[in-house]
């Protein structure tokens, strides 16, 4: 199902196309979002918004190919989906005052990760022009075995033997979803072969889509989605940590504690572990992006803070969603702040703008690519511009390592 937003119909307009695939990881979300809403975008920037369902979960990635070569493809059909929908785009969006040559694909989390997948399928190819990945990016794919296991755990949960798989062919969606949850399976797409032939980003950018510029960002608290205890000090918040960086952190959090004096434990945990997580995987994009020489990277931070709640989760995993969308009263991070229109003017504009022209800069906010010795990168906050580098020394201190993007808006 798609949902389209445009100034006008038939009317010749050639606008650009903002394509959104909406987060939940691969398990749920919905582009009927309120926060994703197409309206004010198209109003007031002369676009056309598109945004899309498409199957989730054991519907869309149960992988069945183990048992029978005509499934071979069953794990990997949600990402399909999407090929299908970018068709009818191609198609079909001249109707609605777009132009399928300039077609920007965006996610935010899960999102973003499916963005990622699209940029490695050759089905996929031409069919966008720019790409954009918010607290999403993903460098590998999963694997054929997990999938596997995946499915055979559902199978088990309904008391099915392997011989009699295809009886899912015939059982309620509600019976497959239900199975789905009990079973604590993991769905995602996994490395066909044919579908999807490669990992996303790893051990380089894709080839394939080398002339699609591509603009990746994170926000700097990404990790407080889930955090319910706001509550813990500065010793307990660092036990948390050191689990996630198998390291001691008594150095990292002297660190980043003098640099963010005023930030609670909570935000400061979560500012550490996004930045060796999701902002370490963004950064990594951006470079293997950059790195083929053919067409731009951009990459920005988030880290104006929410003011959900007096602001105590930061700027957490989707607090980009709504201000990208010129949406900032729309969707309870976001809302009730009128820094919230400030940053949804930038944010939305500099969207706009790469979707039109393949560069997030804008008059007001001036936007250099990506390259390896200064690291510009555009730092969205109250007063927003361009920083070489950012947060460098304290980046140093972390362990490599970095983690697949938590599920979001």
């Amino acid at each position: 199902m798609l949902n389209i937003w445009t100034p006008g119909l038939n009317d010749g307009g050639k606008r650009a196309v903002m394509f959104c695939i909406h987060g939940g990881g691969y398990t749920s979300g919905t582009g009927s979002n309120p926060a994703l809403d197409g309206g004010n975008l198209a109003r007031r920037h002369n676009v056309v918004v598109v945004t899309v369902n498409h199957r989730l979960g054991a519907l869309g990635f149960l992988n069945l190919g183990e048992f029978a070569p005509e499934f071979a493809q069953s794990g990997v059909v949600g990402l399909m989906d999407l090929v299908a929908a970018l068709e009818w785009v191609r198609d079909n969006i001249q109707n609605f005052g777009g132009d399928p040559g300039r077609v920007l694909i965006f996610g935010q989390s899960g999102g973003g990760s499916k963005v990622c997948h699209l940029m490695a399928m050759p089905s996929a190819k031409g069919l966008f022009h720019r790409a954009a990945v918010e607290s999403g990016a993903s460098l590998r794919s999963g694997t054929r075995e997990n999938a596997a296991k995946s499915a055979e755990r559902v199978l088990a949960q309904l008391a099915l033997p392997k011989s009699r798989f295809r009886d899912l062919q015939d059982a309620p969606y509600e019976i497959i979803v239900g199975a789905q949850g009990a079973s604590g399976a993991h769905f995602g797409p996994f490395v066909d072969g044919k579908v999807v032939p490669r990992d996303p980003f790893d051990p380089d950018a894709p080839s394939i889509s080398a002339d699609v510029p591509l603009l990746a960002g994170s926000n700097l608290h990404d990790n407080n989605l889930s955090r319910t205890d706001f509550s813990i000090d500065d010793t307990a918040a660092q036990e948390q940590l050191r689990a996630i960086l198998g390291a001691d952190t008594g150095n990292i959090w002297a660190a980043y504690r003098k640099a963010d004096p005023g930030a609670t434990a909570a935000q400061l945990w979560a500012r550490i572990s996004s930045d060796h997580g999701i902002r370490a995987n963004t950064r990594t994009l951006i470079e293997r992006k950059a790195a083929q020489g053919r067409a731009p990277g951009y990459l920005y931070l988030l880290e104006w803070p929410a003011p959900f709640m007096g602001g105590r989760y930061g700027s957490v995993h989707g607090t980009d969603v709504p201000l990208i969308f010129d949406n900032p009263d729309r969707w309870p991070l976001t809302a009730g702040s009128p820094q919230s229109d400030i940053l949804a003017n930038e944010m939305s504009a500099a969207f706009v703008a790469f979707a039109k022209n393949g560069d997030p800069g804008t008059p007001k906010l001036p936007w250099r690519a990506y390259e390896p010795t200064s690291k510009p990168t555009m730092v969205f906050n109250v007063q927003s511009a361009v920083q070489n580098d950012p947060d460098h020394d304290l980046l140093a201190l972390l362990p490599p390592g970095g983690r697949m993007p938590g599920t979001g808006i």
